[in-house]
């Protein structure tokens, strides 16, 4: 998920939303041109890709993504771009671009999944968790929008609260959700920083859109590492289930692909804390979504609100 800096759910820029296909998931109907669900400046090749990113959210998410290519290169090869070439700013308003290999495949966004692309995906995301030894992965730094940053930046959307345009079954929904993250523990000033002691690290890509995961046919591939960094493994599976993507514009069974993933006891238990917080991150995501310039259908926000309060009912 990538909430960008500030205080505002505005600055998150939801991906906009488009009918879902009528043709069934064809690896061989490619994309070219610009790409359908990015929100940055990425320019298709035939053999390449050109990611430019926004001068106004700093350096991180280019270092992010730099560094997670040439880690994936040596540890896990095959399941994300090769990087080609990186072009470091020289001044303050020239935007830092990243040249990688195009990878073959289709989004799995917007499209249907069977039992061999949720296997494939599943896959995709094991190798990416375990692709970096432990020695290695205690020196990266935490993920872009952890834990304790994401509480940290909820907390603050709570004391601008957008709800002059919200209705009343969103605000409904928010009331809830405050509720439950006060007594949650989540972020909480005395707790330990970073991972909890208690469940293992792996390295996270960050961004749980379906539209980074490209299916080939065979196998699923992974693109956009732009919040990637340490991380554990319950909170980058609740960032997928919980992304707008898993059911705008066509849902995905969530419980078949968790199923695909043993979880310990504290991981399961995390989970379901993770996914609720994300849930509420989502809601205020939605919430704010401009109704003049709509990025999503009508009603959006309001089945998000359910979802969050379906989590809140199942976690009482």
């Amino acid at each position: 998920m990538r909430p960008n800096g500030g205080h505002h759910p505005q600055r998150r820029r939801p991906a906009r939303q488009h009918p879902p296909p009528d043709a069934p998931l064809d690896p061989a109907r490619e994309p070219t041109g610009a790409v359908r669900w990015s929100t940055h400046d990425v320019a298709l090749h035939p053999d390449r890709v050109v990611k430019r990113f926004r001068v106004e959210e700093g350096p991180g998410p280019y270092v992010r993504e730099r560094r997670a290519l040439t880690l994936l290169a040596g540890r896990a090869p095959g399941v994300a771009p090769v990087l080609l070439g990186a072009h470091d700013p020289v001044a303050a308003a020239d935007p830092p671009a990243l040249e990688m290999s195009r990878l073959p495949g289709v989004p799995l966004r917007g499209n249907p999944l069977g039992e061999r692309q949720l296997t494939a995906w599943a896959q995709a995301v094991r190798t990416v968790h375990s692709a970096l030894p432990s020695a290695e992965l205690a020196r990266l730094p935490l993920r872009h929008g952890h834990e304790r940053e994401t509480v940290r930046r909820v907390r603050a959307w709570y004391a601008r609260l957008p709800d002059r345009r919200a209705a009343p079954a969103v605000r409904r929904a928010l009331r809830a959700g405050a509720e439950w993250l006060d007594g949650s523990g989540l972020g909480a000033p005395d707790a330990p920083p970073g991972i909890p002691p208690d469940v293992p690290a792996v390295f996270g890509a960050g961004d749980g859109n379906s539209a980074n995961y490209l299916w080939d046919g065979h196998r699923v591939r992974v693109v956009d590492f732009e919040e990637s960094g340490r991380s554990d493994r319950a909170y980058e599976l609740a960032e997928i289930v919980e992304h707008v993507a898993s059911w705008v514009p066509c849902p995905f069974d969530a419980a078949a692909f968790l199923h695909r993933f043993p979880l310990t006891p504290a991981e399961a238990a995390r989970l379901r804390d993770c996914r609720t917080l994300l849930a509420l991150v989502w809601v205020f995501l939605l919430a704010d979504d401009d109704p003049a310039h709509p990025r999503n259908p009508p009603g959006t926000a309001e089945r998000q609100a359910r979802r969050l309060r379906r989590l809140l009912d199942d976690g009482a």
